[in-house]
């Protein structure tokens, strides 16, 4: 099993903007996100979240409005997305299909 290594990707203004896992690929010449992931709006809150294997989406990943609220949530299947997503407005409530 490759070692995993934690990158944190800033803002120019300094604020953390992505955190993720990520492992060399086996020729060693570049990284490859595998694991959690996540990204921040530049006030903190957490945009987007799920799961990365072998350099793809994979499984379920939520998306938030810089409020906080929901604003996507779904799943991945190599980098594909697939079945139903729910969406929702800023203020909370479901988007319309």
């Amino acid at each position: 099993m490759a070692d995993l290594n934690i990158a944190e990707i800033p803002y120019e203004t300094g604020e953390i903007h992505f955190r993720y896992s990520r492992r060399l690929s086996e020729d060693e010449s570049r990284w490859i996100r595998h694991g959690l992931f996540v990204e921040y709006h530049l006030n903190g809150k957490v945009a987007s979240e799920g799961t990365y294997v072998d350099g793809a989406e994979h499984g379920n990943w939520r998306e938030y409005y810089e409020t906080g609220n929901l604003a996507a949530e779904g799943r991945y299947e190599n980098g594909q997305e697939t079945g139903n997503w729910k969406y929702w407005n800023e203020d909370g409530t479901p988007c319309d299909d």
